[in-house]
């Protein structure tokens, strides 16, 4: 093995502070994503004397790998001076940062290969776990403290970046929602339309399409150049852009999924219900979503965000679990004059084409990020790879 690769046992401690005095610091939950994100939980007669506390640079996982799939929670807190998290969630911290950087060793644990040595290594009859002996056995590279900063500082101006793409993303976003509301929502009510204004279906303005998905058995369906489209590639902005899954034109021309032309608006009926998004390239889809086209594609996918909102309004107090194409027949719409809903479109038309700009952007920075954790394993020892590579 390689010198420069140490055991991080020798590096961290592990910290267990319970909130004794049962202080009023915010409840965190850990994610896949690693990050922290607030408790969800019942909270309602709660003894938050139990909980841990966790503080500023110091990092939270949860050991039990069972249930979370390829990915383990595990996150460094940041923002917070000090936060509660659950008595079952491992609390540790790093012993010198003259050493070993928070910082990177949180880039460590964002590598894919990191998640799947921790699957792989998870143990158990019931439940499957990392536990702490297991975090204590992993094995990483540790640079000079310089190398350490160097490499944190590209990987931070790459997050830098991404951050503010995002935040000029959902102010576009919000712009271009704006303006819909204020032509078309604010002020207008079924009972006093205005000259040319008509109620109709939901299913009469627009065209509905369906998908399918090609043999899964079959490997020369997939895996090629064709973008195909699932609930899972669901992101957090308007377009989507990338796909976990691809299939190549034989498995296209082999199968009931459709090749959809960019601006499609894809609505998610099954696992992540009632989820708005546009192709931002042409696409396939498989059989949990619905397609929505038409002219006009941008006043079309405002009218399919309102429109889901008012079903799942709608849905309250009941389970909202599929939709199927009687849930958009029944949906009555307000419905412009054609010339209003062009207006609309020519208007907002450069926001969609910047937002679009700046997603495909993001998804490049993603991938510089990855290149930049590569950096950190470089001549990976091969007893980690053949544990990576599972």
């Amino acid at each position: 093995m390689r010198e420069d690769y140490k055991r991080l046992g020798k590096y961290i401690r592990k910290i267990d502070v319970r909130n004794k005095e049962e202080k009023d610091f915010p409840l965190l939950g850990v994610s896949v994503a690693k990050v922290f994100i607030p408790s969800i939980a019942n909270t309602v007669g709660t003894d938050f004397g139990k909980y841990k506390i966790v503080k500023r640079n110091q990092f939270t996982y949860i050991p039990d790998t069972s249930r979370r799939g390829d990915k383990i929670g595990l996150a460094l807190l940041e923002n917070y001076d000090a936060a509660l998290v659950s008595q079952a969630y491992t609390i540790f911290e790093i012993t010198d940062h003259e050493e070993l950087l928070p910082e990177y060793l949180m880039m460590w644990f964002k590598r894919p290969e990191f998640d799947r040595y921790a699957r792989f290594i998870s143990h158990g009859s019931v439940r499957e776990i990392f536990d702490w002996d297991d975090m204590c056995d992993v094995m990483l590279p540790v640079p000079s403290l310089e190398q350490q900063r160097e490499i944190v500082a590209e990987y931070q101006a790459i997050e830098k970046r991404i951050q503010l793409n995002d935040q000029l993303i959902l102010k576009l976003e919000d712009t271009a929602q704006t303006i819909y509301r204020r032509w078309f929502v604010e002020g207008v009510n079924s009972e006093n339309l205005p000259e040319g204004w008509e109620l109709n279906r939901f299913t009469d303005v627009v065209k509905l399409g369906g998908g399918g998905t090609p043999d899964t058995n079959n490997q020369s369906f997939w895996n090629g150049e064709i973008p195909f489209f699932t609930p899972a590639d669901i992101g957090n902005h308007y377009y989507s852009t990338k796909t976990l899954k691809s299939i190549t034109h034989e498995g296209l021309n082999n199968s009931s999924t459709k090749l959809y032309p960019k601006d499609t608006i894809f609505v998610t009926a099954r696992g992540t219900v009632g989820a708005v998004t546009i192709a931002g390239s042409s696409m396939t889809m498989n059989q949990s979503c619905y397609s929505i086209s038409g002219k006009n594609p941008f006043y079309l996918h405002q009218l399919a965000l309102q429109t889901m909102q008012n079903l799942k309004k709608e849905a309250v107090g009941a389970v909202f679990g599929a939709l199927v194409t009687k849930d958009f027949e029944n949906q009555l719409i307000i419905d412009p004059p054609e010339k209003l809903k062009n207006k609309y479109n020519n208007e907002v038309s450069s926001l969609y084409k910047f937002i679009l700009l700046k997603t495909c952007e993001n998804h490049k920075l993603d991938e510089l990020k990855l290149l930049t954790m590569s950096k950190l394993a470089q001549n990976e020892p091969s007893i980690l790879k053949e544990c990576y590579d599972i």
